[in-house]
């Protein structure tokens, strides 16, 4: 017969049966930023912020490709989990613009911004951001009404909060490809390609 002793121990161990488990897969929700084939085969999310210099390496040299490669055939879908790393104030200007730019041009947005950055030295990030906002049909009025919004600032800071503490991301960029995180992240367009072929072998979906 098992003992006091023994019971309040297996009751302990279930307990913290949690502790240390693999955290919850990220998926793409409605507050998040997709493009490509809802049904596509292969799923990628991204934990990104437009002010993170590593983020915009990772776009220009690996994800340009990528979503060329996959995206835009319809054999993948991107996903990018909005994060305020870098400069949290730049990062969260910078996704209020993509944002009031419309889904149909956030990416593009997303891009300008990221390719901008060799330019922010000078001190006039504010000028650059306007200019990329008015490439994107948004007048000055509406350049300072979109960073002046209250609730959609509140909503961006939401996001990354549920990103660091909910989804469990420290790092910008992190990626996962159908749920699996990818330990290293890519520096080449074909190392992006093995990723994506060893989730599928993986068979995650």
């Amino acid at each position: 017969m098992p003992t006091r002793r023994s019971l309040v121990a297996v009751a302990l161990v279930a307990s913290l049966g949690s502790v240390g488990a693999a955290r919850p897969a990220p998926v793409a929700t409605a507050a998040d930023m997709t493009m490509g084939n809802p049904k596509a085969k292969i799923q990628v999310i991204e934990y990104a912020s437009v002010a993170c210099p590593h983020c915009a390496h990772l776009n220009e040299t690996v994800l340009t490709a990528f979503k060329a490669k996959w995206v835009d055939t319809g054999k993948a879908r991107f996903t990018l989990k909005e994060m305020l790393t870098g400069s949290p104030t730049v990062a969260m200007a910078g996704f209020l613009i993509a944002r009031c730019a419309g889904p149909t041009k956030y990416f593009k947005v997303v891009d300008e911004i990221y390719r901008s950055q060799p330019k922010w030295a000078d001190g006039k990030i504010k000028l650059i951001l306007q200019g990329i906002a008015a490439d994107n049909g948004l007048d000055e009025t509406q350049f300072n009404a979109c960073l002046q919004d209250q609730a959609a600032a509140a909503a961006v800071n939401a996001r990354s909060l549920r990103a660091s503490e909910q989804d469990q991301v420290d790092s910008t960029p992190t990626l996962f490809i159908n749920g699996e995180q990818v330990k290293e992240t890519p520096k080449t367009p074909a190392e992006m390609d093995a990723a994506i072929a060893a989730a599928l072998k993986r068979g995650a979906r």
